[in-house]
């Protein structure tokens, strides 16, 4: 609604549904960075992109590149592209790149690829390396996965252990409220959304940037009051400029009476002409 109103007011002012569509795209991407951080940095994104074109043609070159194998494959891991990222990767579990770095990666590759059985396996090899990795990513990683394909049970246990593993999870309560939920225990996953919210507000700045998205999810009001604030906002600032005259449109030519349609002078210059004649 406040993007709506945002546009319909830039559209009022430019004339231009288009330029206004475009104006109202950078200001949501120029305000986002310097205030809440909640949508990807297009800088970042054009530089991954660069990146994995680069990595891509190394590989052409020297198919035994394990590392740039490795760095593509992280790539379209972020990319949701986990098809691709299973392709790129899969050589160097091949060739005996056995470590918590690739086993990780390949697995939620094939987890994101629909191949849910030999993903958990790698996890699970992963795991035995190190139980817990990044603070417990791997067990982050199952829990999303489970509960995207409905496996609600075992979503549960694992982000349960995430939980325990990484203190002051904002996401990983989030998705565990949201597995409680579905489990039917309504009661629990209002109690969790509610730590989700405690979390993010005693988290540092570094962290609540980080965490913002999940936090926002998990008290959807906040978010939804901002929005409203806006829409408010631009509405006042439609009706003060309405007042102004600032939308009503001016003729390009001065003196010009629209509602008769012809310029007050016409039509004396009609008698000069009668009279010349």
């Amino acid at each position: 609604m406040s993007k709506w109103m945002l546009w319909m007011f830039l559209t009022l002012l430019t004339g231009s549904p288009l330029l206004s569509l475009g104006l109202v795209i950078v200001i949501i991407f120029v305000a986002d960075r310097f205030t809440w951080r909640v949508l990807p940095s297009p800088m970042r994104m054009l530089k991954r992109f660069q990146r994995a074109g680069e990595l891509a043609g190394t590989i052409l070159t020297n198919p035994h590149e394990r590392r740039a194998r490795h760095e593509l494959a992280d790539i379209r891991v972020e990319q949701k592209r986990y098809a691709e990222a299973v392709d790129v990767l899969k050589p160097n579990l091949e060739a005996g790149d056995e470590d918590v770095d690739t086993l990780f990666l390949l697995g939620v590759a094939y987890l994101g690829a629909g191949d849910a059985r030999r993903g958990e396996l790698l996890l699970d090899e992963a795991a035995k390396l190190d139980a817990g990795y990044r603070q417990g990513a791997i067990e982050l990683e199952r829990g999303r996965f489970r509960l995207k394909r409905g496996e609600v049970k075992g979503a549960i246990e694992a982000l349960e252990r995430f939980c325990t593993l990484r203190l002051g999870t904002v996401e990983g309560r989030y998705l565990l409220a949201r597995a409680l939920s579905k489990a039917g225990r309504g009661a629990d996953a209002k109690h969790m959304r509610r730590l989700a919210w405690n979390e993010y507000v005693a988290a540092p700045g570094f962290q609540r940037r980080r965490e913002r998205r999940w936090a926002w999810l998990s008290r959807p009001s906040r978010p939804l009051t901002y929005a409203v604030l806006l829409a408010l906002v631009l509405g006042a600032g439609s009706m003060v400029a309405r007042q102004a005259g600032l939308f009503t449109p001016r003729s390009p030519y001065p003196g010009y009476n629209r509602y008769q349609g012809e310029h007050p002078g016409a039509a004396g210059m009609d008698e000069d002409v009668g009279e010349m004649e």
